[in-house]
């Protein structure tokens, strides 16, 4: 396992985020300001403390104001041509990631790091790369503000152990969502196919051989999804003194 600050690092922002209603009509998502900061310039800042330098961010939709507003900071994945989900645009750009194991990043996740460590770090440090092929960064469904869904797996996590996953399956609900950080070894994509798949292939692929991990967040964690999430997250980071 590369040191921290020597893994590369991949932004998937090119979603044409429909759930911001017309706000995704004049300005691409992860542009969208969250307490005067846009959503994926937090994440840039997450990176740039841990010290990767230049990530990959795919584009797609409204590219051209994504392209200048991101400038020599990162370097592109251009999807004008076709919008490739999570894992089509990560197989898109493998070329640009290497073979060792990187972070992929949702460009719609916004966290606060713990007391401790930062995510990034504390992500580096559990991947085993003998028995991990994927670490993913959960969330308790209790402390994600701005999700509704059911839960993703069954498992008890804790902030200081990775632990193997399950899905939830049949299961009405489960205890943890994944938090849209994850490292990944990027040779499992190299025989998936081309075009448009999610993510979820990748991890179903992990958890079949035994080898799709979580971690359990230790910070505060919002997902920005609507224009009502915007403000909810804004008034979460000023009562965290984070904003």
């Amino acid at each position: 396992m590369k040191a921290l600050q020597d893994m590369k690092a991949m932004v998937l922002a090119a979603g044409k985020g429909t759930r911001m209603r017309a706000l995704s009509d004049r300005l691409p998502k992860p542009l969208v300001p969250v307490a005067g900061r846009t959503l994926i310039d937090r994440i840039l800042d997450h990176l740039k403390a841990a010290g990767i330098q230049k990530p990959v961010v795919n584009i797609h939709h409204l590219a051209d104001q994504m392209e200048a507003h991101l400038g020599d900071r990162v370097v592109i994945s251009d999807e004008r041509n076709a919008l490739l989900e999570t894992g089509g645009g990560v197989k898109k750009a493998l070329p640009l990631l290497g073979d060792d194991p990187v972070f992929v990043i949702n460009s719609d996740a916004l966290w606060t790091d713990g007391p401790g460590d930062s995510a990034l770090k504390r992500m580096h440090d559990h991947f085993v790369s003998e028995t991990m092929d994927v670490l993913l960064l959960l969330v308790a469904r209790e402390d994600a503000l701005g999700y509704d869904g059911k839960g993703d797996f069954l498992c008890d996590v804790t902030p200081d152990k990775a632990v193997p996953l399950t899905f939830r399956g049949e299961a009405p609900e489960a205890p943890v969502m994944f938090g849209g950080v994850m490292i990944v070894k990027p040779t499992l994509y190299r025989d998936m196919p081309e075009g448009a798949w999610s993510n979820l292939l990748i991890f179903k692929q992990a958890a079949a051989a035994g080898r799709l991990y979580g971690l359990l967040h230790d910070g505060a964690w919002m997902h920005v999804g609507t224009p009502e999430a915007i403000e909810a997250a804004e008034a979460r980071l000023k009562a965290l003194g984070a904003a």
